[in-house]
């Protein structure tokens, strides 16, 4: 028998103008313990979903159930959620531990527990020390873990984050998404994490719900989303592809594609295209091989020529001229991969294999 969820939500729609549905019949398992993001592009729907969990906005129809039991109607302050928001939302006059110690206040916990949470959820995030300064003392990092401490503190068995780590700079925002993950395995509690960085979702997340357009397109564990992208949306935003158009010349689980110029690729037929649709096969930098030198053939192998080399620090990015009409083809190439040899040069004829178990075509 399976567990019932923390959170359900049944048939949910919201519209603003009674018109245009910004979340279309959402139905969303969220399970006890887990780190969901809800990832997307701007108006996807992901934020209104989050706003509608916490109580901030109500659903046009459908129902939400915390335990099994509606909280449609439940204010914000009556769900007992813990919220971080991007802005971080500190009172600037008052102290860090006052900041943190504001839910308990509201709460009317006694103040000897209200210190000794206080206490616990700094060295939570690493504060200790912090509790007598200000705000506008501290570092945006540091805010950050006030803020989250603050969302801590009174044990909620819900952590909501609206794009928390968005104002930080890329080195201390990916500091902070090992230190997230890190202390949500410590606690236990159930994260749901709303952001528009497909990396950042891919670190965290036990699971990524990928929104557009008010739907989610899919819900699935990271590596799964990763490697096989149910849709073509999926598959174009999150990670880096090449992409390749043609025609779909033999179908079954296991198709062949022919390119506008003759050329001819297999691979796994993710939504049962039939003969003749129009196709785009994707694939990953890291899967497609390099083979230098012309000569190389081969089943899923193209001639190419170097464009462009990037230089990635641990790799080198290799954008690579198909012809035939086709977008430029980008390799990833491990430097530990080059064994010594030369890196390859713009305009360098190379050959190009995209191995069939990862050429993924989808049907438009």
């Amino acid at each position: 028998m399976t567990a019932e969820p923390l959170v359900r939500f049944q048939r949910v729609q919201k519209t603003y103008d009674g018109e245009h549905l910004v979340v279309r019949q959402l139905d969303l398992d969220i399970h006890r313990g887990e780190f969901l993001s809800l990832l997307g592009p701007s108006g996807s729907g992901k934020t209104t979903t989050l706003m509608m969990l916490a109580g901030f906005e109500s659903p046009t129809s459908g129902e939400i159930l915390l335990n099994g039991k509606p909280i449609t109607g439940t204010p914000p302050h009556k769900r007992h959620f813990g919220m971080v928001f991007q802005n971080y939302a500190l009172f600037p006059h008052l102290s860090v531990g006052q900041n943190v110690a504001y839910p308990l206040t509201v709460r009317k916990v006694p103040k000897d527990e209200q210190q000794r949470r206080v206490q616990r959820a700094l060295d939570m995030v690493q504060l200790r020390g912090m509790t007598d300064r200000l705000p506008g003392q501290l570092s945006g990092g540091q805010q950050q873990r006030v803020a989250l401490a603050r969302a801590l503190v009174f044990e909620p068995q819900l952590v909501l984050m609206d794009e928390p780590l968005g104002a930080l700079d890329k080195q201390l925002r990916e500091h902070m998404q090992i230190e997230l993950k890190d202390l949500h395995r410590q606690l236990g509690v159930t994260f749901v994490y709303v952001t528009h960085d497909q990396s950042e979702a891919l670190t965290m997340s036990d699971r990524v719900a990928v929104f557009n357009e008010g739907v989610i397109q899919q819900l699935d564990t990271v590596d799964r989303l990763y490697e096989k992208p149910s849709n073509r949306f999926v598959a174009g935003f999150v990670g880096d592809n090449t992409v390749l158009k043609g025609q779909l010349t033999r179908a079954g689980e296991h198709a062949e594609m022919t390119l506008p110029d003759g050329r001819v690729l297999s691979g796994i037929n993710v939504n049962g295209g039939a003969a003749g649709a129009a196709v785009e096969a994707c694939i990953r930098p890291e899967r497609v091989v390099l083979h230098r030198g012309p000569d190389a053939r081969g089943a899923n192998m193209l001639a190419a020529e170097v464009a462009r080399v990037i230089y990635f620090g641990d790799h080198l990015r290799l954008l690579c001229g198909l012809g035939g009409g086709q977008a430029e083809a980008t390799v990833k190439l491990p430097l530990t991969g080059l064994n010594g040899a030369a890196a390859p040069q713009a305009g360098e004829s190379v050959v190009l294999e995209f191995p069939v178990a990862h050429a993924r075509l989808y049907a438009q």
